[in-house]
């Protein structure tokens, strides 16, 4: 079972250091490059749920007959979505302790 990739985790990218920018524009392309990133991760996800969706499918209809195959894109596609969720629960945390900060 170490041979066993999870797609997630190639979702994940390091954190780039940015360059010296204005203020305003540095906020700016911050979050455009968060917005962008958030959007790809989800669209891999979906992408997997997508997959192991027509691997059931094909399995069911008799097109495939490899269970394993079958069984390996669905494990892969709750290991994604778990990630996300986690990643989600990780955010909305960060917001609210930001929303009891006192100025």
């Amino acid at each position: 079972m170490s041979d066993l990739h999870v797609a997630a985790a190639n979702l994940i990218k390091p954190i780039e250091a940015p360059g010296l920018q204005q203020a305003g524009s540095a906020g700016e392309a911050g979050g455009a490059n968060f917005l962008g990133s958030l959007k790809e991760a989800i669209g891999h996800i979906n992408d997997a749920q997508t997959g192991a969706s027509q691997a059931v499918e094909s399995l069911v209809t008799g097109q495939n007959t490899n269970i394993h195959q079958t069984m390996v894109a669905l494990q892969q596609a709750d290991a994604s979505f778990q990630l996300m969720m986690q990643v989600r629960n990780k955010l909305v945390t960060a917001y609210e302790e930001i929303q009891r900060m006192q100025i």
